[in-house]
C-alpha cells in the first residue's frame, strides 16, 4: 500500500502500540489479526495523505520563491522595523501606541511603563491587551508598507518616539521635570530606527533633535530639581558628545536631499541653539525664520506659540505678544499651560508686571508638575514684587476667593454647587486665582466662554451662562454676562421610549439593581437626569414616595418603591446612585460626592449614559423621562 517496508514496519508497530492502549480497557477483539490490520491501514492513509498536501505545499512554496523580491541582508532587523510599524499603526489610539512600542520594541514591562506615566500596572497591562486585540481584530499584516503608505506609516512611528521623548524631557505631571529613562529609550529607538531605514531623511531629523536636546539635560535643572531656562543654563554642563552626534545625524539627513520635513526643521531650530556659544550669541532672526517655514509646514497652535516667542526674542517683546494674543481663543489651547507662560514672560519685558503675574499665576494653575509649578509661582512673585503691584493685588478679593465662598453659601443644594463649581473653576483656570475680582469683565468671561463652551449644545451653554450670572449677582458685578446671549435649541426633541420598548426593559433580570432603579426612578418622576443623581439616601423619604430636590420634591410610584430597599441595602448616608468602585488617587471627588462607609463616589452622568446606551442600543437617558411628569 505504501511501497516501502520500512514505512510498513513502522505502521505495524503503531498499530501494536494502539492495541495496548486500548485492549487492556475494552478487551481482546474477537478478531486481533484484522484488527492490527485496520488500524495499520488507517496509519497507512493518514500518511499518505499528509504527504500529498506537504508535496503540494512544497510546489506552492516554490513558484512563490520564484516571484518573491530579493530578501534582506539582515532578516532579523526587518523584523524589528516591521515590529515598530505594527506598535504605531495608526488603527490604534496615540496612548496605546506608546505603550505598545514600549513594551515589544523597548523590552519594558507593564509596570514599568506605569511608572513612567504615573499610571497603575493594572490599568497599563490593559491598555496594551486593548491595543493587541485592536490589531488582531483589524487584522494588521506582519509587514512593511509600501509606496505611499510608508512616509505616513514614518511619521506615525516617529511621532510616538518623539512623544516619549517629550514626556521624559519635560514631564507633564508629577514631581519631577525630567524623566531620564524615558528620553533614553525614545533616543535607543530613534538611533535603532536609523539604522533600519537609513534613506529616510525625517528619522535622522528627529535623531539630531532628540540628541542635542538631551545634551543639555544635566544643565536644564537646578540643585533641587527647579527648571533653569534656556538662556540662564551653564552651556559648559551641555554634552558636546551628543551634540556631535546630532550634527551628524543632521548632516545625514541634509545629504539624502529633498525639502526639509518638520523634524529636519526642528532639528535645525536645536542646532542654532547649539552653535551659540553664550545665550547672547544666539541667532533669533534665524530661529524665527525657522520657526516661520516650520509653521508653513505643519501649522498648528503649539508651533505657532514657539514662532511667537521666538519672534518676541528677535523682533521685541510686543511683535511676540501679538502672535501670541492672536492664540488667546484657539480651544487647543484653552489649557496648555506654556501659553500664558510665555505672555508672562513677554508682558514682563515689557513691564507689565501686574499682567505678568496673573498669566504666571495661570501658567502654574494648569501645569500638573509639581517642579513647574513652584516655578511659575517663583516667577508670579517675582514679577509683583513692587509696591504698585502690591496694593494692586492686595485691594479687595480674587477671584478664587469670591468663588470659594460663593460656593459656600448655605443656600445651593449639592447639584447646583457642583454645576457651578464646574463653570467657575473654568474661569479660574483662564484668568488666575489671583485676579483682583474688580477687574473680572464682561470681555474676560466672554473670551473664556468662547474659547471653553463655543461649539458646545445650547443647554451647556446655557448653563454655564446661569453660573455666572448667579455668581456676578452675589459679587455685585452686574453685566458679566452681557456680551453672552441666551441660546435656543432648534433640534427636535427625541421620543420617549415607547410602551413596549419600556415593558421589555423592565422585564429583564440581567440588569443590576442600580440600573433598574435608576432608571424606573427617572421614568416615574419625569425629573431631569441631573437632580436624580444628585439625590443622597438622608433625601429620601420612603414612605411617602418622594424625596427632597433643592426647594422641591422627587416623587415616584411603586416600580421604584419596591426597588429602592434593595439598592440601599441599610445605607442612610452618602450618594444614592455609586460608582462600582473606588475613585483612583488622582480622581478625588468632593466629600459630598463620596460614600461615608464604601468609599466609592456618586454615579456620573457621562457614565450613566454610556450604561443606558449599551443596555439599550442608542436610547439616551432623556427618552427614558415621562412627559406627563416634566
Amino acid at each position: 500500500m505504501v511501497h516501502d517496508v520500512g514505512l510498513a514496519e513502522e505502521l505495524a508497530q503503531d498499530a501494536l502500540v494502539s492495541a495496548l492502549e486500548q485492549w487492556p480497557r475494552s478487551g481482546v477483539p474477537d478478531n486481533p489479526g484484522a484488527w492490527l490490520m485496520a488500524i495499520a491501514k488507517r496509519r497507512a492513509v493518514d500518511h499518505i495523505r499528509r504527504a500529498q498536501r506537504l508535496e503540494h505545499k512544497q510546489e506552492q512554496l516554490a513558484r512563490e520563491q520564484e516571484h518573491a523580491p530579493e530578501p534582506s541582508g539582515h532578516p532579523e532587523q526587518d523584523d524589528v522595523l516591521r515590529l515598530m510599524f505594527i506598535s504605531c499603526h495608526p488603527v490604534l489610539p496615540t496612548g496605546s501606541r506608546v505603550a505598545l512600542t514600549l513594551r515589544l520594541i523597548g523590552g519594558l514591562t507593564a509596570a514599568e511603563i506605569a511608572r513612567a506615566f504615573l499610571d497603575t500596572e493594572t490599568a497599563t497591562a490593559r491598555l496594551i491587551a486593548d491595543a493587541k486585540r485592536r490589531l488582531a481584530e483589524a487584522r494588521v499584516p506582519f509587514e512593511l508598507p509600501e509606496g505611499d503608505r510608508l512616509a505616513e506609516r514614518v511619521s506615525s512611528v516617529l511621532e510616538v518616539v518623539y512623544l516619549i521623548f517629550n514626556e521624559g524631557y519635560s514631564a507633564t505631571s508629577g514631581d519631577d521635570l525630567l524623566r531620564p529613562g524615558l528620553t533614553l529609550e525614545a533616543l535607543r529607538l530613534g538611533r535603532l530606527l536609523a539604522a533600519l531605514a537609513p534613506d529616510e531623511p525625517e528619522v535622522h531629523g528627529l535623531v539630531a533633535l532628540m540628541e542635542i536636546q538631551e545634551s543639555r539635560s544635566a544643565a536644564r535643572t537646578g540643585p533641587h530639581g527647579e527648571p533653569v531656562q534656556l538662556h540662564e543654563q551653564n552651556r559648559g554642563r551641555w554634552d558636546q558628545l551628543l551634540i556631535r552626534r546630532g550634527f551628524t545625524a543632521m548632516l545625514r539627513a541634509r545629504d539624502l536631499g529633498g525639502p526639509p520635513g518638520p523634524y529636519v526643521l526642528q532639528a535645525a531650530i536645536a542646532i542654532t541653539h547649539a552653535q551659540a556659544r553664550t545665550a547672547e550669541d544666539t541667532d533669533w532672526g534665524q530661529i524665527a525664520a525657522l520657526y516661520g517655514a516650520l509653521v508653513r509646514l505643519l501649522p498648528t497652535p503649539v508651533v505657532r506659540l514657539n514662532r511667537a516667542v521666538a519672534t518676541g526674542m528677535a523682533d521685541g517683546p510686543g511683535a511676540g505678544l501679538a502672535q501670541l494674543d492672536a492664540l488667546n481663543a484657539d480651544p487647543a489651547l484653552r489649557d496648555y499651560h506654556l501659553l500664558p507662560a510665555a505672555r508672562g514672560d513677554l508682558l514682563a519685558r515689557l513691564g507689565r508686571s501686574a499682567e505678568a503675574r496673573l498669566e504666571f499665576d495661570r501658567a502654574a494653575s494648569l501645569t500638573r508638575n509639581a517642579a513647574e509649578r513652584a516655578f511659575l509661582l517663583r516667577r508670579a512673585d517675582a514679577v509683583a514684587d513692587t509696591l504698585a503691584d502690591a496694593a494692586a493685588t492686595a485691594s479687595g478679593p480674587t477671584l478664587a476667593e469670591a468663588a470659594e465662598r460663593f460656593l459656600a453659601q448655605d443656600g445651593l443644594d449639592a447639584a447646583t454647587t457642583r454645576a457651578y463649581g464646574q463653570t467657575l473653576r473654568r474661569l479660574r483656570l483662564a484668568l488666575g486665582d489671583r485676579l483682583p475680582l474688580a477687574r473680572l469683565s464682561a470681555d474676560d468671561v466672554t473670551r473664556v466662554f468662547t474659547t471653553a463652551w463655543g461649539g458646545t449644545a445650547p443647554a451647556t451653554w446655557n448653563r454655564h451662562r446661569s453660573a455666572v450670572r448667579s455668581f456676578g449677582g452675589w459679587a455685585g458685578l452686574d453685566g458679566l454676562t452681557s456680551g453672552l446671549a441666551r441660546r435656543t435649541d432648534r433640534r427636535p426633541r427625541p421620543e420617549p421610549i415607547g410602551p413596549a420598548a419600556l415593558d421589555a426593559l423592565w422585564s429583564r433580570t440581567d440588569l443590576p439593581v442600580r440600573e433598574q432603579t435608576f432608571w424606573r426612578l427617572l421614568h416615574e418622576s419625569g425629573a431631569p437626569v441631573k437632580a436624580v443623581l444628585a439625590l443622597n439616601a438622608e433625601d429620601l423619604d420612603l414612605d411617602d414616595r418622594r424625596a427632597r430636590s433643592g426647594a422641591g420634591w422627587i416623587t415616584w410610584r411603586s416600580g421604584t418603591a419596591r426597588l429602592l430597599p434593595q439598592l440601599l441595602a441599610g445605607r442612610t448616608r452618602g450618594p444614592l446612585f455609586l460608582t462600582d468602585r473606588r475613585p483612583g488617587p488622582a480622581r478625588t471627588p468632593a466629600a459630598s460626592d463620596l460614600d461615608p462607609e464604601t468609599g466609592r463616589s456618586r454615579l456620573s452622568y457621562e457614565r450613566a449614559e454610556y450604561l443606558f446606551k449599551q443596555a439599550t442600543g442608542s436610547c439616551t437617558l432623556r427618552q427614558l423621562r415621562s412627559r406627563n411628569r416634566t
